[in-house]
């Protein structure tokens, strides 16, 4: 009986931990971001969308093999940039039986599952690799939908964004070249009972936009991105996956200053993060060149933690919360920022968003995003709106839900309340309305 009982147990583990290695890419050398796309031979069934991105599909066999617990590791190996860049892995959804496509087509429906910073090597000093690794559970839902992948192929995309220039000169061996780094990218998946996968469908919303302040003012209050999009049916547990950065390298650029990130959705404030907090100091061992934040000497957690977003070398976290109910029809979720200022105008955040449901029947339409700026806040007289869509009115509530003005125009004048916070519900032309809470000083 014991015997029986130790080979049943030996024979679950087994099934438990048997796992499959599914590479996708292998390797694959990225060349200069800005300049035009080299004609280098690509892998086999791989194709190049730009210098920093390539896209390989997966095939029905490999999609079959997935099972419910899925863990993507990429591998970023040195050539010739000596920087820190931005990365990153996306699944497209491309019409069946296409057998090429563009970063621009329009057909495409994309997601980022994952994103990384480089951190600052030198090819000719060990190690030349940084590993990254992320779980993504909630994949199976999408590897293992029937009806989703009788519409789309299923293409995995990785990229990263080098330039060759200062290594250069900077490091040996990298004269005259445009190589810039090398990436691999496997799954690792198996059957673990214990996890439990609740989401049917995957609806993208928005894949790398960047939201900055480029050709506007240095004022706080300009950073807020709204998304409307329309869902056919109603739903409930909808989860909600964010992947964002900060970016901007110049003296005082936004990259170097923690600032708070607030996401609202339907006016219901739903996430309030600040990126980074964490020492940079592990991921110390892979930043071989001496040009970066990294210095010579280690720093305290304190140091890392009054300033830095995110460590190069490290991969970025993946951000959620969950709607518990939503109706079929149109939504706003919002992003901001309150207090980035671009300096010189320069810099931009990174966003990407993206919703999965446990209604295989969802479908989310008519995607828009609307870019506001709210601003000066705080203020002590005037509040301006500035959008790509006309201002059509604005009510001014106190933060007790008090209605204390209505103005049909792009500016509130606050010189006549007192010092404190107000909300104002703004509606623009086209429906879109959304609530922002000002300070007058």
């Amino acid at each position: 009986m014991k015997k029986t009982l130790l080979s049943l147990l030996l024979f679950i583990g087994f099934c438990i931990n048997a796992q499959t290695n599914i590479n996708v890419f292998s390797q694959i050398v990225f060349y200069d971001g800005y300049a035009g796309n080299v004609s280098n031979p690509v892998p086999a069934n791989t194709i190049r969308l730009a210098n920093y991105r390539y896209a390989k599909k997966l095939t029905d066999a490999e999609l079959n093999s997935f099972q419910n617990k899925i863990q993507m590791n990429v591998t970023i190996g040195a050539l010739c940039d000596n920087y820190d860049r931005i990365g990153g892995v996306h699944i497209a959804l491309v019409p069946k039986n296409q057998i090429s496509y563009t970063l621009s087509d329009p057909l495409v429906k994309r997601i980022e599952i994952g994103r990384y910073i480089t951190p600052f090597m030198n090819k000719n000093v060990f190690p030349t690799e940084v590993p990254y690794t992320y779980e993504v559970d909630n994949l199976y839902a999408v590897f293992s939908n029937t009806t989703l992948r009788n519409t789309y192929d299923i293409w995995v995309e990785l990229d990263v964004f080098g330039v060759p220039y200062a290594a250069n000169t900077q490091v040996a061996g990298c004269s005259g070249r445009n190589d810039v780094f090398a990436g691999t990218l496997d799954f690792v998946t198996y059957n673990d009972p214990a996890v439990t996968n609740t989401f049917n469908n995957l609806l993208p919303l928005l894949d790398s936009n960047e939201l900055n302040n480029y050709n506007n003012t240095d004022q706080a209050g300009q950073t807020v991105r709204l998304v409307n999009f329309n869902l056919n049916q109603s739903t409930t547990n909808a989860k909600f996956v964010i992947v964002t950065t900060p970016h901007g390298a110049n003296t005082n650029g936004e990259e170097y200053v923690r600032r708070q990130n607030l996401v609202s959705l339907d006016n219901a404030q739903v996430l309030t993060f600040t990126p980074g907090g964490k020492s940079c100091e592990p991921y110390r061992q892979y930043n071989t060149q001496a040009n970066g934040i990294y210095g010579y000497n280690p720093q305290s957690a304190a140091w890392w933690t009054s300033w830095n977003n995110w460590c190069p070398g490290d991969s970025v976290p993946i951000r959620s919360f969950t709607a518990t109910s939503l109706t079929a029809g149109s939504h706003t979720l919002k992003y901001e920022v309150p207090t980035a200022v671009f300096y010189n105008q320069d810099g931009r955040i990174v966003l990407s968003i993206y919703m999965q449901s446990n209604n295989q029947l969802l479908a989310v339409n008519d995607i828009s995003t609307v870019d506001v700026s709210v601003y000066p806040n705080p203020t002590s007289d005037f509040v301006n709106i500035r959008s790509d869509k006309k201002v059509k009115n604005i009510i001014v509530y106190s933060l007790e839900g008090r209605k204390l003005n209505e103005v049909r125009d792009s500016k509130v004048d606050l010189t006549s309340y007192p010092a404190g916070s107000y909300l104002l519900d703004i509606t623009l032309e086209g429906g879109t309305q959304f609530k922002h809470k000002v300070i007058r000083k």
